[in-house]
């Protein structure tokens, strides 16, 4: 006998869609996790420091001007070899 003639395909017609949207939602729970979406964290994506790390609080004195030049390249310097960053190579990008 045809399925509509029983009165209709019952509650099984459900079951496809419900399985995509378990594996979509499975999926996109698994990439957020995995911390697949860009942008996330600029720190794991080789982004700057963030904004309380002793080298912002550094840069932040001196634009405020409360620590001349001098003074700043003598702190970053240390702050790096700190760090185990080479003060060159930084010194190099930020100039």
């Amino acid at each position: 006998m045809n399925a509509l003639a029983q009165g209709g395909p019952g509650p099984w017609v459900l079951f496809v869609p419900l399985v995509w949207a378990v594996v979509v939602i499975g999926v996109v729970t698994v990439a957020r996790r995995a911390g697949w979406r860009r942008g996330r964290d600029p720190r794991l994506h080789g982004g700057g420091p963030d904004e309380h790390s002793p080298l912002a609080l550094l840069g932040h004195r001196f634009a405020a001007g409360e620590i001349d030049e001098d003074e700043y390249w003598r702190r970053l310097t240390v702050l790096e070899e700190q760090f185990g960053r080479r003060a060159d190579d930084a010194k190099g990008r930020r100039r």
